[in-house]
């Protein structure tokens, strides 16, 4: 398949080009800083975003919003929502 975007370069605000599941920790930061996340099933969500100090906890995240986050944590504990994808 042709790809017209192939020789644009990427960026934060470029759309992704792909998702991976979310497991949420409490001790393990995301494999790699996401340019956001989705989040399929709404709900709290408790991150820290990259280079952050402290967490913060999103609440009343509706299903299917699209979070403009750099998040690299995503923390169990305070965390109610569920199928979240970290896009790359």
């Amino acid at each position: 398949m042709s790809d017209g975007f192939s020789n644009v370069i990427d960026s934060v605000s470029a759309p992704a080009r792909r998702a991976e599941a979310v497991v949420a920790s409490d001790t393990q930061p995301l494999a790699e800083v996401p340019k956001a996340l989705f989040v399929g099933t709404g709900g709290s969500v408790t991150m820290r975003g990259v280079g952050g100090g402290a967490d913060q906890l999103w609440k009343n995240v509706a299903d299917g919003t699209l979070l403009p986050f750099r998040a690299e944590y995503v923390r169990a504990t305070g965390t109610t929502a569920s199928d979240i994808l970290a896009l790359y």
